[in-house]
């Protein structure tokens, strides 16, 4: 499966997501990209990695096996699933719930969330 990077820009508070790498660098607001690389740090994956189940041709992701909180201060703002070349996003804003549905086809399919706090976060299923 393709590995999708995503880069964030924490001034202009801008996300851009890549499938094929260039030989440019990514930059924003005059200054390079950050590139987000999943979540390892074991304390937190209870409310930041993806909860996935599959139904009739959709995948279903709720945030955390405990629900993140979805505060001015602290949320999810965005879910995205990738399959193949296919990149669905849903973005979310503070009050709203941490979840989200895409259409999937049979196979696996990557499901990142992205904490404004604690960065990006991913699980496979």
């Amino acid at each position: 499966m393709k590995e999708v990077k995503f880069y964030y820009c924490q001034d202009g508070d801008k996300l851009v997501y890549m499938l094929n790498e260039g030989t440019g660098k990514m930059s924003c607001c005059g200054e390079p990209m950050s590139l987000l690389h999943p979540g390892t740090i074991d304390t937190m994956e209870d409310k930041h990695i993806p909860q996935i189940s599959r139904e009739a041709g959709m995948v279903h992701v709720v945030i955390g096996k405990e629900k993140h909180p979805m505060t001015e201060e602290r949320y999810i703002a965005f879910i995205a699933a990738v399959q193949g070349d296919r990149v669905q996003f849903v973005h979310l804003h503070p009050g709203d719930e941490p979840k989200a549905s895409f259409h999937a086809e049979e196979g696996p399919v990557q499901v990142y969330g992205f904490c404004n706090l604690h960065g990006l976060w991913r699980t496979e299923a």
